[in-house]
Order: C-alpha cells, then structure tokens, then sequence
C-alpha cells in the first residue's frame, strides 16, 4: 500500500532519504562496500521511491551504478492506494447516484444516465481512479454542456450479418454506445460463434476492459478498442498523432476473475498525468516528450502543452526505438487503423476536440468489439464425464497460476501479478470498505 499523501510529494522526507543514500555511498566508497551496505542501500532506494521519489534522480542512478543493483524496483505492485490525508471513505452507490443525477440534469434520459454511470463507477471499483469519477466533468459534462457531445442520440445499426455489425453512435454518449455494441457483438457470438462490432461516431466510452469482461462473463473471449484525441508521437517523431489507444483482450478463467489485459499503447494515459496533478506529483522522466525532444517531468506544464500540441505521450517502450518504442507505436497504430477503417472514421488533426478558431469540437471517436463465443470451439468448463480434461477455463487457469508461482525478482516485491489480479483486489477492498478515497 503507497504512503498517504497531503496535498503533494513530501520534500522534507526526499530529501533526507537522499541525504542518507548519499552519505551511505560515499562511505561504501571509502570503505570498499560490500553486501551489507548494498543491502542497505537497496532499502533505502525503495523508502525513496516509495516516498514518490523520481527513478532517475541522480542518487538513485549513482549507487545504482556503484552497488551494480537494479534501478527504480518499488516494492509495491500494479496499483497502489494515494488518496488526500484525512479524506473520507465515499459510498459507491452514492457516488454513482451522483453521476446518474448530473447526467439526467445534463439531458440524459433515465437508462443512459444509469448505463453510463455503471461504466463509471466500475472503474473507480477496480482502482483505476485516471477513469472513473474524476473525468465526470472533463470529458463528459463540460463536453456536454460545449454542445460536442449529445446528452441523447438514437444508435443506427448501419450494416449487418450474423457475424457483424456497423454501428453509429450519432455522437451520443460513448458509455452507452459501448455496452450496446458489446452486448451485439456478445449475441452474435452465442448465435455464430464470434461477433464483431465496428462504431463510428461515437465518443470517449471509458475504460476498455469494462466491454471485455462483459464477453468473459458470457463466457466468450473478448477484444476491444478505441481511437480518441492525437496523444501519442510516433517513433523519432514528436508530433501528437494517435490516441492513447488501449489495447484490451479478456479471457475467462476458472479463477474468480478473468485475465483481463487494458492498457494504453503508450506508456500512460493523459488520465494519468491529470492525476499527478492532482497529487501535486511529478511525471516520471520518459512519458512525456516536447516539441523540441525534450523527455518533460512538469505535470502542470505537460498538461498545458498537451492541449497547446506542444507535448506528446511516448509510445510503449518510450522513446526511439533501444527499448522497443517502435513496438508500442505500431500496436498504436493497429487500434487506431481498426478505429478508422471499417468506420470511414477521423483520427488526427479531425479529433484535437478544437476547431481553427479554437472553439470545442466534436470529436467523433471509432471502437471496435470482438466476441469469440467458447462454447463454439471447445469445454469452457470442466464437463460431467472428466475431471481430467483440460478444457478452457481450467487450461487458462493454470497458466495463470504457473506465471504466478515462478521465481520471483530479489529485488521486487515478492510477488507475481497476472492482469486483471490487482484490479480484482482492489475491487474486493474497496467493496469491503464501501467506496472509495478521494485522489
């Protein structure tokens, strides 16, 4: 679990940690250090990252360097709790009643105010703060109320087959667009085999993963995506051109949850910089790039840059391609193609949400669902006749589960996740608690 945080980053605490981790290499140097001042400076590097230090302040590259250990391991796993000091636990089922009532008050009618703030809410439940009721009023209200995005429009199924379908969402809200076309793509599957949706004109329809373990809990394997505002620059480039793009597949497991992957194609999600903003928070080094190359850490001043075009996120992998950022960037590429294509869809400078005399604009977002119905080509679940058969649930199980049991990292925190893992124990947490923290 991180540290509570007040309103930022403690310095006083940085800087002493950084004090001591000095002090303890310039004594490792005289002395010809050896394990135990090694193992001392490990710990005190994990105290420092925990703290909210930066993986590349100097300290921690210099005895990185001289003790020969990993840097930036924190020993904290896939998400952690940050919240304001002394702030209250707040109720989910009133927080979602709030999003249902801002939504009717916005011109929503009854059943897409409450869809909508499903799709909300169960991502502040799994612990993924950057999209839940903290982008409330960015995204959705104040795009609302910019006239950008439709309180209500009617969903128009375009073209369709027993596999596929082409929607049109008529710029209505995303977070009804979203489940609609999933539980579509879910039908076509059970009917079919698979079932493939392709929207256009649509809008921000939240976390990804949301639509993927809808098809897991049909019992059918899972793909979706989105394109959204030019966030990422393509490798050597520094020009903003694709979405953040997620890339989300879910798979059934005979676990309590599925392997639900939902992630960016870059390293992280405007949502993310918005919220080391609200942390008070640095952005760590690689993230970020400006128009004059520069890896930027200045939340505030990326922010400001990002609506300006002046900074772009890095694709997965970072910058250049030594760690693979060409990867990244071409996975980019993929959701943002599977965006476009089937839809005759806008992408780049068509979805900056400004026009050329810097007023709002509607931003007309493509996605795509993918439903594999199980049942159509194997067991999901262990039949009557065989204990002993490896069907698919009990397969991906156990898959899981060997990830999880291998060797782990002396210098982690002792423990393998698969995804969907932190984001279950989260949701078990904060529904043991009742809610959620504000962040």
């Amino acid at each position: 679990m991180k540290r509570k945080h007040d309103e930022s980053v403690d310095l006083n605490e940085l800087n002493e940690l950084r004090r001591r981790a000095g002090e303890l290499v310039a004594r490792a140097g005289l002395e010809n250090g050896g394990p135990t001042q090694q193992d001392a400076y490990k710990k005190l590097i994990h105290e420092f990252l925990d703290a909210g230090g930066p993986p590349d302040d100097l300290i921690v590259k210099i005895g990185c360097q001289f003790f020969g250990c990993p840097v930036g391991k924190s020993t904290q796993g896939p998400l952690q709790e940050v919240h304001v000091e002394g702030a209250k636990v707040l109720d989910f089922d009133y927080l979602e009643e709030f999003m249902v009532q801002c939504f009717l008050a916005s011109g929503c009618p009854e059943k897409e105010a409450r869809v909508s703030a499903g799709v909300l809410i169960e991502a502040d439940k799994r612990g993924i703060d950057s999209h839940g009721i903290g982008r409330l009023k960015t995204i959705y209200l104040d795009r609302i109320k910019n006239g950008i995005l439709k309180p209500y429009a009617p969903i128009d199924i375009v073209k369709e087959t027993e596999t596929t379908a082409l929607v049109d969402g008529n710029m209505g809200m995303g977070l009804y667009v979203g489940p609609f076309c999933m539980e579509l793509a879910i039908a076509k599957a059970k009917k079919s085999g698979l079932g493939f949706v392709a929207c256009r004109n649509s809008t921000h329809y939240g976390i990804a993963g949301y639509y993927t373990s809808m098809a897991c809990e049909k019992g059918c394997v899972g793909f979706a995506g989105t394109n959204a505002r030019p966030s990422i620059a393509p490798t050597f480039g520094v020009e903003p051109c694709m979405g953040t793009n997620p890339l989300c597949f879910g798979i059934p497991s005979d676990e309590a949850f599925p392997f639900v992957i939902d992630c960016a194609t870059s390293i992280c999600q405007r949502g993310k910089i918005e919220k080391y903003a609200r942390l008070g928070m640095s952005t760590p080094k690689g993230m970020v790039i400006d128009s004059n190359g520069e890896e930027r850490t200045d939340t505030e001043g990326i922010l400001k840059g990002m609506v300006k075009g002046e900074c772009a996120l890095t694709p997965l992998g970072g910058v250049g391609d030594e760690l693979g950022g060409y990867k990244g960037y071409s996975w980019s590429v993929v959701v943002e193609l599977l965006s476009i294509a089937f839809q005759n869809g806008d992408f780049g400078p068509q979805l900056t949400g400004v026009d050329a005399q810097g007023k709002p604009a509607p931003m007309s977002l493509g996605h795509f669902f993918l439903a594999i119905n199980v049942e159509a080509i194997c067991d999901l679940e262990v039949g009557a006749e065989g204990a002993e058969r490896k069907v698919f649930k009990k397969k991906t199980g156990d898959f899981l589960r060997y990830l999880r049991n291998s060797a782990k990292d002396p210098n982690g925190p002792g423990r393998i996740w698969t995804a969907g893992e932190a984001e279950n124990e989260f949701r078990k947490k904060r529904m043991a608690a009742g809610g959620v923290l504000p962040v």
